[in-house]
């Protein structure tokens, strides 16, 4: 484990290797499990205030879904906000593209220049997330295994690019620059040792 500003990140972060591959896995991790994307409270709002300008980037069903539960769920058992599913699959934001690959509908606003709000940060980092506890008022980032990931983690290896790097600027999004730096730092000594030893 590692110490960054006072979060803890899991050594897997930095030890395990990834690239998303998306011609592989067609973005499976957007319809996949059993609950929607895990929102923050400061996304909440803001997902209020842009869905009309998404609207045109939505799929049919994806609309539906959010005009009927909201632009986000409070889902129970993960004790969590996230995003609405479709039928409990999809997430009501994702899109497929002419190749049957996800898109995320906010992102592709987002790139169109019609919102400022790139995706939710859970998305952005995956697979790294976020668990936070209140009473002891830290937060660890942990490296999320996820068999519909193979591909990337096999992809990670062949090009040797840690998770963290991979992420980069989403941490930086999240955490500010500094704060990737220090872990970037931290990293380059674990892996250094490692390379000693082999």
């Amino acid at each position: 484990m590692i110490i960054v500003q006072d979060k803890l990140v899991s050594d897997d972060v930095v030890e395990e290797q990834f690239i998303c591959n998306l011609t592989a896995c067609k973005g499976a991790c957007c319809w996949e499990g059993d609950s929607g994307a895990p929102l923050e409270e400061v996304e909440l709002p803001v997902l209020d205030a842009i869905f009309e300008k998404i609207k045109p980037f939505l799929s049919p069903a994806g609309i539906a879904a959010i005009e009927k539960q909201g632009t986000h769920v409070w889902f129970e058992e993960e004790g969590d906000w996230g995003t609405p599913l479709v039928d409990n699959g999809p997430c009501a934001y994702m899109t497929l593209d002419a190749t049957g690959t996800a898109q995320c509908g906010i992102e592709q606003a987002y790139r169109a220049g019609v919102v400022d709000f790139q995706k939710p940060v859970s998305c952005h980092l995956y697979p790294i997330r976020v668990e936070k506890n209140e009473q002891l008022d830290f937060e660890a980032l942990n490296y999320h295994r996820w068999e519909i990931c193979s591909a990337a983690c096999t992809l990670g290896k062949q090009e040797k690019m840690p998770v963290y790097r991979f992420l980069k600027p989403a941490i930086i999004r999240k955490y500010g620059e500094d704060f990737y730096e220090e872990l970037d730092a931290a990293a380059g000594f674990i892996l250094g040792k490692q390379e000693e030893k082999e």
